[in-house]
């Protein structure tokens, strides 16, 4: 069973930064996509940036050119960095990771327990 842990989330002005945190334990032979997602009261899950075996990254339109997405596979590790954060920032983010047992295994899709960031004067 792998378990991921989120950390880095909290309230923070307009304009003000965060750097989100999502490691992952267990028996982990290799990782694979990795990802965050966030939701916002009242609305659905929405992607907001994803991060390949390769380093490949992708964003939602919202934060492009203000969060960065980096990853640490020595460390079963993903990272967002959100600069310039605006109120409609404000969501549950929630980190998924895919991991393999076994270089025979299946990978599994893992998501962790989601951290809040809230953005307000």
């Amino acid at each position: 069973q792998v378990t991921l842990v989120e950390s880095g989330g909290g309230s923070v002005q307009p304009g003000g930064s965060l750097r989100l945190s999502c490691t992952a334990s267990g028996t982990i032979y290799d990782t694979y996509l990795m990802a965050w997602y966030r939701q916002a009261q009242g609305n659905e899950r929405e992607l907001v940036a994803s991060i390949s075996r390769n380093g490949s990254t992708n964003y939602g339109d919202s934060v492009k050119g203000r969060f960065t997405i980096s990853r640490d596979n020595a460390k079963n590790t993903v990272y967002l960095q959100m600069i310039s954060l605006k109120p409609e920032d404000t969501a549950v983010y929630f980190c998924y990771m895919g991991t393999q047992r076994r270089a025979w295994s299946s990978v599994v899709v893992n998501w962790g327990q989601g951290t809040q960031v809230t953005v307000s004067s």
